[in-house]
């Protein structure tokens, strides 16, 4: 469904979500205090101002409060970044979401109103390690403590195998949810698909399952 969505804060983190929700279809408004991010996203989103982000009448002229949602970027200045998620909630944004420095930085976001809190780098470095278990993987999404999705290329040793023969070979408990071949994806793909180099896997399950599989499969 198509939304409005307002990123304030357009540093390597807001751009990028910014432009990435664009590509979805949905209509951006981007704001930032730098001019030099507003004219260097100036073609790329539906609109894009120059505006102090705790500028409360400012944000209600350019209608922040009728958006589905808004998203904050900032992480720079704490102050800023708590006091804007505070307005948004004020103006009736029903869905912030914000950026987090640390865990003391999201805890207090939470606690003025910030309905989903994110923390990049840590993520990213979390995604990291889940994905060390095998250079088969490619990225790693943790889903809840101990459990994860993941992609990855298939292994060598079980290409011209199927997938009934690589899953069950050792009782794992995963599921592989997607097989992408090409540009083709099938969702809960069939035991007897045989499996072809280049194609590439979603498995979710335990982590310590999955290194037991990518153990049990590395050359």
């Amino acid at each position: 469904m198509k939304q409005q969505v307002v990123v304030i804060g357009l540093g390597r983190f807001g751009s990028a979500v910014a432009t990435e929700l664009v590509k979805f279809g949905h209509d951006v408004l981007g704001v930032d205090s730098d001019m030099n991010a507003v004219q260097r996203l100036s073609n790329q989103l539906s609109q894009v101002v120059q505006a102090d982000a705790i500028d409360e009448e400012t944000l209600a002229r350019l209608g922040v409060g009728d958006f589905d949602a808004a998203i904050v970027g900032i992480t720079e200045s704490l102050e800023t970044s708590i006091l804007t998620t505070l307005i948004l909630k004020r103006l009736g944004v029903p869905r912030v979401v914000v950026k987090a420095r640390n865990e003391m930085h999201g805890d207090i976001l939470a606690r003025v109103g910030a309905d989903r809190v994110v923390y990049p780098e840590r993520d990213t470095g979390t995604r990291l390690a889940h994905s060390w278990t095998s250079t088969a993987i490619t990225d790693s999404l943790d889903v809840v403590e101990g459990y994860a999705v993941s992609k990855v290329s298939v292994p060598a040793l079980l290409i011209g195998k199927t997938i009934g023969e690589a899953m069950e070979r050792g009782d794992f408990q995963l599921a592989l949810l997607l097989l992408a071949r090409g540009p083709r994806v099938t969702v809960y793909p069939n035991r007897d698909t045989v499996l072809r180099d280049g194609d590439v896997l979603v498995i979710g399950g335990e982590l310590s399952e999955m290194d037991r599989f990518f153990s049990s499969v590395s050359d």
